[in-house]
């Protein structure tokens, strides 16, 4: 039995893992700008007010290649699977 849940099981929990890292990236903005944490989220917040283009720029894409990097390392491991 453990070896058929682990065949079939862990792949899509993997790549469900994957979406959730994703989803927790993308919602340090909502908590930091709720409860005035200092950080990276707050920061792009902060620079969409005053219309800083090239902070905004420069966040989004460090967030899309951390995204991109998380899911280059999951893809390996569920090919192994």
């Amino acid at each position: 039995m453990t070896g058929f849940n682990r065949k079939f099981g862990l792949p899509g929990r993997l790549v469900l893992l994957g979406a959730l890292a994703a989803a927790l990236l993308t919602g340090s903005f909502i908590v930091e700008s709720i409860f005035a944490i200092p950080g990276l989220g707050r920061h792009f917040v902060t620079s969409i007010y005053n219309r800083d283009y090239t902070v905004i720029l420069g966040i989004t894409i460090f967030y899309s290649f951390l995204i991109i990097f998380m899911n280059l390392i999951i893809l390996p491991v569920f090919q192994c699977l």
